[in-house]
Protein backbone atom coordinates (compact mmCIF):
# COMPACT_ATOMS: atom_id res chain seq x y z
CA UNK A 1 0.00 0.00 0.00
CA UNK A 2 1.52 3.35 -0.61
CA UNK A 3 0.59 6.70 0.63
CA UNK A 4 0.59 10.54 -0.12
CA UNK A 5 -1.38 12.08 2.46
CA UNK A 6 1.13 13.90 4.69
CA UNK A 7 -0.55 17.57 3.61
CA UNK A 8 -3.55 16.45 4.56
CA UNK A 9 -5.42 19.79 6.72
CA UNK A 10 -8.06 18.50 8.60
CA UNK A 11 -8.60 22.32 10.43
CA UNK A 12 -9.70 23.53 7.20
CA UNK A 13 -12.93 22.32 7.72
CA UNK A 14 -15.16 23.38 11.13
CA UNK A 15 -16.38 20.12 12.13
CA UNK A 16 -12.70 18.25 11.56
CA UNK A 17 -14.16 15.97 8.11
CA UNK A 18 -12.66 15.77 4.60
CA UNK A 19 -14.36 14.54 1.59
CA UNK A 20 -12.68 10.67 0.39
CA UNK A 21 -13.18 9.66 -2.85
CA UNK A 22 -13.11 5.79 -3.17
CA UNK A 23 -11.92 4.92 -6.86
CA UNK A 24 -11.12 0.91 -7.47
CA UNK A 25 -7.73 0.49 -7.87
CA UNK A 26 -8.45 -2.12 -10.77
CA UNK A 27 -10.86 -0.61 -12.43
CA UNK A 28 -11.01 3.43 -11.83
CA UNK A 29 -14.68 3.66 -11.27
CA UNK A 30 -15.74 5.87 -8.47
CA UNK A 31 -17.24 3.43 -6.04
CA UNK A 32 -18.66 6.28 -3.60
CA UNK A 33 -17.88 9.59 -1.12
CA UNK A 34 -17.39 9.70 2.59
CA UNK A 35 -15.98 11.76 4.74
CA UNK A 36 -12.90 11.06 7.33
CA UNK A 37 -11.78 13.12 10.30
CA UNK A 38 -7.90 12.34 11.55
CA UNK A 39 -8.69 9.33 13.56
CA UNK A 40 -10.73 7.51 11.11
CA UNK A 41 -7.44 8.57 8.46
CA UNK A 42 -5.41 6.70 11.20
CA UNK A 43 -7.34 3.61 11.57
CA UNK A 44 -7.64 2.93 8.03
CA UNK A 45 -4.05 3.46 7.25
CA UNK A 46 -2.80 0.83 10.10
CA UNK A 47 -5.82 -1.66 8.82
CA UNK A 48 -5.76 -1.37 5.45
CA UNK A 49 -9.69 -1.22 5.17
CA UNK A 50 -11.83 1.94 4.77
CA UNK A 51 -12.86 3.63 7.87
CA UNK A 52 -15.01 6.58 7.46
CA UNK A 53 -16.34 8.74 10.10
CA UNK A 54 -20.00 8.75 9.98
CA UNK A 55 -21.71 11.84 10.18
CA UNK A 56 -25.49 10.48 11.00
CA UNK A 57 -24.01 7.82 13.84
CA UNK A 58 -21.53 10.47 14.74
CA UNK A 59 -18.93 7.63 15.39
CA UNK A 60 -16.02 6.04 13.38
CA UNK A 61 -17.35 3.60 10.70
CA UNK A 62 -15.61 0.62 8.79
CA UNK A 63 -17.02 0.65 5.64
CA UNK A 64 -18.13 -3.26 5.90
CA UNK A 65 -17.83 -3.76 9.43
CA UNK A 66 -21.55 -5.55 9.42
CA UNK A 67 -22.03 -6.30 5.48
CA UNK A 68 -18.22 -8.08 5.08
CA UNK A 69 -18.35 -6.18 1.94
CA UNK A 70 -14.41 -4.12 3.08
CA UNK A 71 -12.97 -1.67 0.92
CA UNK A 72 -9.23 -2.74 1.00
CA UNK A 73 -6.35 0.08 0.41
CA UNK A 74 -4.60 0.12 -2.19
CA UNK A 75 -2.82 3.85 -2.19
CA UNK A 76 -4.12 6.85 -0.07
CA UNK A 77 -3.51 10.28 -2.20
CA UNK A 78 -4.53 14.02 -0.87
CA UNK A 79 -4.94 16.48 -3.59
CA UNK A 80 -3.12 19.88 -4.32
CA UNK A 81 -4.90 21.84 -1.78
CA UNK A 82 -4.94 19.07 1.29
CA UNK A 83 -8.37 19.27 1.99
CA UNK A 84 -9.55 16.19 -0.07
CA UNK A 85 -8.59 12.66 -0.30
CA UNK A 86 -8.39 9.82 -3.21
CA UNK A 87 -9.00 6.38 -1.46
CA UNK A 88 -7.74 4.11 -4.38
CA UNK A 89 -8.98 0.10 -3.02
CA UNK A 90 -9.96 -3.54 -3.86
CA UNK A 91 -14.04 -3.77 -2.73
CA UNK A 92 -15.17 -7.02 -1.43
CA UNK A 93 -17.94 -7.13 -3.42
CA UNK A 94 -20.75 -4.50 -3.87
CA UNK A 95 -19.76 -0.87 -2.22
CA UNK A 96 -23.54 0.61 -1.89
CA UNK A 97 -25.55 -0.47 0.81
CA UNK A 98 -28.42 -1.32 -1.85
CA UNK A 99 -26.37 -3.86 -3.37
CA UNK A 100 -25.61 -1.77 -6.45
CA UNK A 101 -20.92 -2.17 -7.35
CA UNK A 102 -20.96 1.62 -6.66
CA UNK A 103 -23.26 4.30 -4.87
CA UNK A 104 -23.80 6.07 -8.38
CA UNK A 105 -25.41 3.17 -9.71
CA UNK A 106 -22.77 2.07 -12.19
CA UNK A 107 -21.60 -1.24 -13.13
CA UNK A 108 -18.44 -2.26 -11.91
CA UNK A 109 -16.60 -5.82 -13.23
CA UNK A 110 -13.07 -6.78 -13.11
CA UNK A 111 -11.93 -9.90 -13.85
CA UNK A 112 -8.77 -9.42 -11.16
CA UNK A 113 -11.53 -8.66 -8.40
CA UNK A 114 -14.03 -12.34 -9.40
CA UNK A 115 -13.67 -15.53 -7.68
CA UNK A 116 -12.69 -17.10 -4.40
CA UNK A 117 -8.97 -15.50 -5.04
CA UNK A 118 -10.41 -12.81 -3.42
CA UNK A 119 -10.49 -14.44 -0.31
CA UNK A 120 -6.79 -14.32 0.22
CA UNK A 121 -6.52 -10.41 -0.06
CA UNK A 122 -9.37 -10.51 2.92
CA UNK A 123 -7.54 -13.41 4.99
CA UNK A 124 -4.48 -11.03 4.86
CA UNK A 125 -6.05 -7.72 5.39
CA UNK A 126 -8.60 -7.95 7.83
CA UNK A 127 -8.34 -11.56 9.66
CA UNK A 128 -4.36 -11.50 9.88
CA UNK A 129 -3.65 -8.20 10.08
CA UNK A 130 -6.09 -7.90 13.17
CA UNK A 131 -4.54 -11.05 14.90
CA UNK A 132 -1.48 -9.26 14.31
CA UNK A 133 -2.83 -5.69 15.26
CA UNK A 134 -4.84 -7.23 18.56
CA UNK A 135 -2.46 -10.14 19.43
CA UNK A 136 -4.39 -12.61 21.97
CA UNK A 137 -3.27 -15.33 23.56
CA UNK A 138 -5.91 -18.29 22.45
CA UNK A 139 -4.84 -16.77 18.52
CA UNK A 140 -2.04 -19.37 16.20
CA UNK A 141 -1.53 -16.48 14.52
CA UNK A 142 -0.87 -13.92 17.27
CA UNK A 143 1.50 -16.44 18.26
CA UNK A 144 3.34 -16.31 14.53
CA UNK A 145 4.02 -12.56 15.20
CA UNK A 146 4.95 -12.75 18.60
CA UNK A 147 7.90 -15.54 17.43
CA UNK A 148 9.33 -13.40 14.77
CA UNK A 149 9.89 -13.48 11.66
CA UNK A 150 12.16 -16.24 11.75
CA UNK A 151 9.52 -18.83 12.93
CA UNK A 152 7.14 -17.52 10.60
CA UNK A 153 9.66 -18.01 7.37
CA UNK A 154 10.56 -21.21 8.66
CA UNK A 155 6.85 -22.47 9.25
CA UNK A 156 6.33 -21.89 5.17
CA UNK A 157 9.59 -23.87 4.62
CA UNK A 158 7.93 -26.91 6.89
CA UNK A 159 4.34 -26.57 5.37
CA UNK A 160 6.10 -26.35 1.79
CA UNK A 161 7.85 -29.55 2.66
CA UNK A 162 4.60 -31.03 3.06
CA UNK A 163 3.26 -29.88 -0.16
CA UNK A 164 5.73 -32.01 -1.60
CA UNK A 165 5.35 -35.00 0.17
CA UNK A 166 1.83 -35.02 -0.30
CA UNK A 167 2.34 -34.14 -4.53
CA UNK A 168 3.78 -37.60 -4.34
CA UNK A 169 0.67 -39.27 -2.91
CA UNK A 170 -3.03 -39.81 -3.79
CA UNK A 171 -5.06 -38.40 -1.19
CA UNK A 172 -6.15 -35.30 -2.70
CA UNK A 173 -8.11 -33.92 0.10
CA UNK A 174 -4.89 -34.55 2.62
CA UNK A 175 -2.76 -32.72 -0.36
CA UNK A 176 -5.10 -29.77 -0.69
CA UNK A 177 -5.19 -29.09 3.25
CA UNK A 178 -1.22 -28.75 3.06
CA UNK A 179 -1.30 -26.51 0.17
CA UNK A 180 -4.19 -24.35 2.22
CA UNK A 181 -1.64 -24.32 5.69
CA UNK A 182 0.93 -23.28 2.99
CA UNK A 183 -0.66 -20.23 1.88
CA UNK A 184 -1.79 -19.16 4.83
CA UNK A 185 1.59 -19.22 6.28
CA UNK A 186 2.82 -17.43 3.16
CA UNK A 187 -0.22 -14.81 4.08
CA UNK A 188 1.16 -14.32 7.53
CA UNK A 189 4.95 -14.25 5.94
CA UNK A 190 3.58 -11.39 3.78
CA UNK A 191 2.16 -9.41 6.32
CA UNK A 192 5.24 -9.51 8.21
CA UNK A 193 7.09 -8.46 5.58
CA UNK A 194 4.22 -5.60 5.37
CA UNK A 195 3.82 -6.50 1.74
CA UNK A 196 0.24 -7.02 0.26
CA UNK A 197 -1.03 -9.80 -1.23
CA UNK A 198 -1.70 -7.19 -4.40
CA UNK A 199 1.47 -6.21 -4.90
CA UNK A 200 2.34 -9.68 -5.40
CA UNK A 201 -0.34 -10.29 -7.98
CA UNK A 202 1.01 -6.99 -9.39
CA UNK A 203 4.57 -8.82 -10.35
CA UNK A 204 2.50 -11.64 -11.47
CA UNK A 205 0.09 -9.75 -13.79
CA UNK A 206 3.61 -7.78 -15.45
CA UNK A 207 5.00 -11.24 -16.43
CA UNK A 208 1.78 -12.40 -18.29
CA UNK A 209 0.79 -9.51 -20.16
Amino acid sequence: MSDNFSTIDFEKSADGLVPVIIQDFHTDKVLMLGYMNAEALEKTRLEGTVTFFSRSKQRLWTKGETSGNFLFINEIIADCDGDTLLIKATPAGPTCHTGADTCFGEKNSQDARIGEAFFLNYLQKKVIRERKLNPTEESYTSSLFKRGINKIAQKVGEEAVEVVIEAKDNDTELFKNEVSDLLFHLLVLLEEKNIDLDEVIDVLRSRHQ
